[in-house]
């Protein structure tokens, strides 16, 4: 029972074992499928202990073990929370070994009665995530080698959290802006309506993550809301950071594709292509010029227009997980529409490049290289599952679900979208594939088959 599993990184032995101390880890290496969430990290790896949640309110307690500490070759911890280890024995060896001079073997021994197949996928998720990210700091050190204070406002959120955990692992200090009181060291309370006037104190950049979900019924009162959360408090963020006492370097936004507007036919779409019309496209324009107003003050600006994120933890692929997965789901309408996909971990590799790339700025388009129709998307989707797509959603069921114009903008929307400004940059995309991005966040492993 249990699992070992290994993998050659191409990066040096202590740079691998010092990911692993490094704030960020844990959220980084926990599979977005699984069902659990990380509620406090370790503080250390050799005596620490790390709080994951499970359903039920249960929690699992990791306790790391003074007797396999001994790095920058190994540490282990071990389940250490009851009931769980009244039913369950759980201990994790993780070993690293040099394989040349800059390469290294990362193994993870699991000892546990739970069969080793039911762990495969989260140990081989661990070893891309983990030689993804190091990808990503890497190139992030060319184009900026200095470690920056960062700022995050709506950190709590899919892509907010991630990226906290990405740019920790990469040395970067993360400052987060909540509007509750503060609990931590790295939280500083943002009042969205008027920012203190040392908020941004020691802040080399800021990324403003933080407004309402768009997803939702279009009434009067939900678009108010989404409008409301974003524009004024984009504006006066901008403003502090251009008049306030201590001005940051740059200014990453939030945007979305919903500019391009609900129907562009097969039209490609890059950032030069002018604007749609609807009410998704009149607020980002709106949010994009709020930004702006930290561009003319002389600040770098980047707003990101992401497309739909890939990750069970969020967006609409939470919504069709469950539905593919009990061989519920198939296209929508004709199924014709084009989706702007871009997986969760290359959304997190734009945001990291809009903050060192000091030659980017404008708007860029957070979007994979290849661009799918739906049908296209929902095939791959059930490929990855191994299940069947053979039950079109009638439009009937957006329209109920988000009233006529949000099924219009949201649910039926058609945006050939490419990453145009990310390309001339020679931006690499960890998965450029639908079929590669699905099956990483999923678990599931691809056959030759299912790539096509």
């Amino acid at each position: 029972m249990g699992i070992k599993h290994s993998s050659v990184v191409e990066f040096p032995l202590a740079e691998v074992f010092d990911w692993h101390r490094r704030p960020g880890a844990m959220p980084r290496l926990t599979p977005p499928w699984a069902p659990l969430r990380v509620i406090a990290e370790s503080s250390s790896l050799r005596d620490g202990r790390a709080v994951l949640g499970l359903p039920g309110g249960l929690r699992w307690l990791a306790a790391h073990q003074p007797d396999g500490y001994d790095p920058p070759h190994r540490f282990v911890d071990e389940l250490a929370s009851q009931p769980l280890r009244t039913v369950l024995s759980w201990r994790h060896t993780h070993e690293f070994a040099a394989a040349g001079d800059s390469a290294t073997r990362v193994t993870d021994r699991i000892d546990t009665p739970v069969p080793g197949a039911a762990l495969r996928s989260m140990v081989a998720y661990r070893h891309r995530q983990l030689a993804g990210d190091l990808t990503a700091h890497r190139w992030a050190r060319e184009l900026r080698g200095d470690p920056m204070t960062i700022a995050i406002t709506g950190s709590g959120g899919m892509i907010g959290s991630q990226l906290a955990a990405l740019l920790s692992t990469g040395g970067h200090t993360v400052i987060r802006l909540v509007r509750r009181a503060p609990r931590t060291a790295d939280e500083r309370h943002w009042r969205p309506d008027d920012p203190d006037a040392e908020l941004l104190a020691g802040v080399d950049a800021v990324v403003h993550l933080a407004g309402t979900s768009i997803a939702g019924r279009f009434t009067p009162a939900h678009k108010a809301a989404v409008r409301d959360s974003r524009i004024e408090p984009t504006r006066r963020l901008a403003e502090l950071a251009v008049r306030g006492r201590h001005r940051p370097a740059s200014f990453v936004s939030a945007s979305a594709v919903g500019i391009y507007g609900a129907d562009r036919g097969d039209e490609l779409l890059t950032e030069k292509s002018p604007r749609g019309e609807g009410f998704l496209a009149d607020l980002v324009a709106d949010w994009e010029d709020a930004a702006r107003v930290a561009a003319d003050g002389g600040i770098r600006v980047v707003t990101v227009r992401t497309g739909i994120v890939q990750s069970p933890r969020g967006g609409t692929l939470r919504l069709l997980f469950p539905l593919f997965a009990a061989g519920l789901g198939g296209r929508l309408g004709d199924g014709r529409q084009w989706l702007p996909w871009i997986g969760i971990d290359d959304v997190l590799d734009v945001y990291l490049r809009a903050l060192v790339d000091s030659g980017l700025s404008g708007a860029v388009n957070a979007v994979a290289p290849q661009p799918v129709r739906n049908v296209d998307y929902t095939r791959a989707l059930a490929a990855v599952l191994h299940r069947p797509a053979l039950l079109p959603v009638p439009s009937v069921g957006p329209r109920l679900l988000l009233g006529e114009e949000g099924a219009v903008e949201l649910a039926s929307a058609s945006q050939r979208v490419v990453p145009h400004r990310l390309e001339l940059a020679g931006h690499r995309f960890r998965h450029p594939s639908v079929h590669e991005a699905l099956a990483h966040v999923l678990g599931h492993e691809l056959t030759a088959k299912d790539r096509h």
